[in-house]
């Protein structure tokens, strides 16, 4: 069956300004990889905005108000300190992320895709149920996640993280909640400083995998293989969700991973892999970091190569 990409051009007007590292080149570095020729079989849909009510399957109505009251007309609007930024685009993008994440939820469980990908930014992981981090508003990855749950009556959900730093809003959001699943592979120490293997949630539902700087294909690949992939297989998920971020990568000057494309590549099929067992392949895949061109256009290739196989 075909990949589905869910992409609009609102998600390029978040424009947190100049020298911010989560700027819109990002989106035209992915869309320009994904015109290629190679992804001439891949289909493509408007991503719908969100709802209120799909953002608070997992922020609170307080938050979400406050959101809403910040969005600026003109200028910019800091929400913690710089890192996180709205500008008069801001409102819609976030609201086009969610709704992208939610459609795909939706595509995958009728049938009409083999799988998704949500090219779609500002990234979500770091977005707490009541708090704004880490370049994230919304967290879309743990809202499809709980759409899945709630909206369809699944009962097991996960989310899958190969973002270079920790998820730490998916983990706040999923954390008392058994039937979701968040294992995370990061680079530790580094930003947001959570992520120890000894955050395992109430239930064993989390499972962090730190990884060291300067980390490159052999140890990440051991290291998922062994810990993260039997964990997820385990908990023998109905869906799966991808927070697939590529600052993992060794181009990219935030972090201080060794990645290469095929790595990005590699897990995904890995996870595939366990989604066919498991859960009849249904995957939704989410674009959260990568600050580096070149490395995220050749990593989400590489993963967009690996969804196409299905």
């Amino acid at each position: 069956m075909t990949t589905l990409v869910f992409y609009h051009p609102a998600c390029l007007g978040h424009a947190p300004g100049p020298g911010h590292p989560e700027s819109p080149q990002r989106l035209h570095a992915v869309m320009g990889a994904l015109r290629q020729p190679e992804f001439a079989q891949l289909a493509w849909r408007e991503a719908p905005l969100g709802t209120r009510e799909q953002v608070l399957l997992v922020h609170s109505a307080e938050y979400v108000d406050a959101i809403a009251a910040a969005a600026p007309r003109s200028g910019l609007v800091a929400l913690d300190g710089g890192d996180t930024v709205m500008s008069p685009g801001t409102w819609e993008a976030v609201l086009r992320c969610v709704g992208a994440a939610c459609a795909g939820v939706d595509a995958v469980l009728a049938g009409e895709a083999g799988n998704v990908f949500c090219a779609t930014r500002p990234c979500g992981h770091h977005a707490e149920p009541d708090r704004a981090m880490g370049f994230c508003v919304f967290n879309q990855a743990a809202i499809a996640a709980v759409h899945a749950l709630e909206t369809h009556g699944l009962e097991r959900v996960a989310v899958i993280d190969f973002d270079v730093h920790h998820g730490n809003g998916t983990q706040a959001a999923f954390f008392d909640r058994p039937e979701l699943f968040f294992g995370s592979s990061h680079q530790s120490p580094l930003y947001p400083g959570t992520g120890a293997a000894s955050e395992t949630g109430a239930s064993g539902n989390i499972v962090n995998l730190p990884l060291p700087p300067g980390c490159g294909t052999k140890l990440f690949r051991a290291q998922v293989a062994s810990a993260l992939l039997p964990a997820l297989r385990r908990f023998a998920p109905q869906f799966i969700v991808m927070s697939a971020g590529f600052d993992a990568h060794r181009l990219d000057p935030l972090a201080g991973m060794n990645l290469e494309d095929e790595d990005f590549g590699w897990i995904t099929r890995e996870v595939m892999g366990i989604a066919e067992d498991v859960c009849q392949g249904r995957i939704v895949s989410i674009l959260e970091g990568g600050y580096s061109a070149d490395g995220l256009a050749g990593g989400c290739a590489a993963h967009l190569r690996a969804l196409m196989q299905r």
